[in-house]
């Protein structure tokens, strides 16, 4: 899907549409790819690239706001067929572009070893030198295009949101939540945090977007589904509910089965707000789509009570 200022949304593919997405900037006849989702991913993006007109040599920039695979997998892949571009990466992250070791061992402790590599397939390691380490503040040039990268960790301590100052947007990687567009109604986006193993920090997650607000953005492209505006009430509602799921998590501390009711907490918790915000679909269908988000989130949320709470 196209947007206006160069920006396009590619969807990775990756478990059902739109549900994952990649972004194409380009300026001036360069581009620059912001997430790649996973080694499945990249024939599509290389075959936007094909339709935008814009030659492999003239990306010169590949842009992961974190290694989770299904912002990064493909990144080793898609640097193979980019001979120009650079991969850009959050400091904490950059080690694991380049070794993916123990990127791979981590995704395998969550999903388990068989369904990583079913699912994200042989990740390819990045040389080195073609690794850009991205700091708070860095500004990536494109075509004179500045993108300006904010560390914005509390989702995970190696993540960054890309400031694109001509289009007035973030590329808030999950920082911003997730907002699917089947649950789009009357009333704009629907949008929910995401606690995704092992990283999760609600102050800092809280700080983050409240930093991105300072810059009065009017859309954010998000991975999980692209562009939303409307950003304040947005971020008003990510903040209730990052309240709301902490508060869940704290309830459950010490219970026995504390995983499943964590999740149910989470379940009815999004049922809730779906359907006070219009969403059509019943609570079964709701509950169906959001079924992987409710898993990791719980995940996520006992992670920090064992490990990360203050």
């Amino acid at each position: 899907m196209d947007f206006e200022h160069g920006i396009t949304a590619i969807d990775t593919g990756f478990h059902r549409p739109r549900f994952d997405a990649s972004h194409l900037i380009v300026e001036d006849g360069r581009a620059a790819f912001i997430d790649v989702g996973t080694n499945y991913s990249i024939p599509g993006l290389l075959a936007e690239l094909e339709t935008k007109g814009v030659r492999r040599e003239d990306v010169d920039h590949v842009i992961v706001t974190h290694v989770h695979l299904d912002h990064a997998g493909g990144a080793g892949e898609i640097m193979r067929q980019l001979p120009n571009a650079r991969l850009a990466v959050h400091p904490r992250g950059a080690p694991h572009m380049i070794n993916p070791a123990r990127l791979v061992a981590s995704a395998s402790s969550v999903y388990g070893a068989e369904e990583v590599q079913r699912t994200y397939g042989e990740l390819v390691p990045v040389p080195a030198e073609r690794v850009v380490e991205i700091r708070d503040e860095t500004v990536i040039d494109l075509a004179g295009r500045p993108l300006r990268c904010l560390d914005t960790p509390g989702h995970a301590r190696h993540h960054f949101s890309v400031w694109d100052a001509r289009s007035q947007a973030f590329f808030p990687g999950d920082t911003f939540g997730l907002s699917y567009r089947e649950f789009d109604t009357e009333k704009g986006a629907f949008i929910l945090p995401t606690t995704t193993p092992v990283q999760f920090d609600p102050v800092a997650l809280k700080g983050s977007i409240a930093r991105m607000l300072l810059l009065r953005p009017q859309a954010m492209f998000l991975t999980h589904y692209s562009r939303v505006a409307d950003v304040e009430r947005l971020a008003r509602d990510l903040f209730e509910q990052i309240d709301a799921m902490v508060a869940i998590a704290e309830s459950m501390h010490g219970q026995p089965e504390r995983h499943e009711r964590i999740k149910e907490g989470l379940a009815a918790l999004y049922v809730e707000r779906a359907l006070a915000h219009g969403c059509a679909m019943d609570e079964a269908r709701i509950r169906e789509l959001l079924a992987s988000d409710i898993e990791l989130n719980a995940q996520g949320l006992e992670i920090w009570l064992e490990h990360g709470r203050r």
